[in-house]
């Protein structure tokens, strides 16, 4: 696994690449809420692009020296800087990124570079519906609710998330937990 030092240092360049290049993205998953005051991550930096885009930032990566995976999932790109890997993520769970996904991201400085950074209700609504009965992992979920419950509009991420039947496991997890107020029906 890298270490956090050398995924920061393949967002910063990365990120500048695609900037440099004005392909519209935004910083998502366990960085965009570390960005925020959330827990360092340990996995992979997570950069949301429109379908339309992907083939460009993938070349953009790629001459960046990155190397360039196509897998069979079909909804994102890999990209390695050695050993950092770097998702360029254009169709998660939540639906095809778009303008307004993108638009919805704060323009934030993230180790000195400016980037959009994802709205946490985005990066919430994306991880609880990637949820699945062969991914079942809360531990990313709660790593990020628990920190920056503030900062979240709980009421959005149960209306976009309320079909899932992991994410109400989620909800009823939280709630007994105290990091989340109950959900006020009626």
């Amino acid at each position: 696994m890298p270490e956090f030092e050398e995924m920061c240092e393949s967002m910063k360049n990365a990120a500048g690449a695609l900037r440099d290049a004005d392909v519209p993205f935004v910083l998502g998953g366990s960085l965009a809420a570390w960005a925020r005051g959330g827990p360092a991550p340990n996995h992979d930096v997570d950069f949301l692009v429109k379908p339309d885009d992907v083939e460009r930032a993938a070349q953009i990566l790629a001459e960046l020296g990155l190397r360039i995976e196509n897998p069979p999932e079909g909804w994102l790109v890999k990209a390695w800087d050695g050993d950092v890997l770097v998702d360029l993520i254009y169709d998660p769970s939540s639906g095809p990124v778009t303008d307004e996904v993108i638009e919805r991201g704060e323009e934030r400085e993230v180790l000195s570079t400016r980037m959009r950074v994802m709205a946490l209700e985005d990066v919430m609504v994306t991880k609880l519906l990637a949820l699945d009965e062969t991914h079942l992992d809360l531990a990313g979920s709660l790593e990020i609710a628990r920190p920056l419950r503030e900062q979240i509009d709980w009421d959005e991420v149960r209306g976009r998330t309320k079909d899932s039947p992991y994410a109400r496991a989620f909800f009823a997890l939280v709630e007994e937990l105290g990091v989340v107020e109950r959900e006020v029906v009626g």
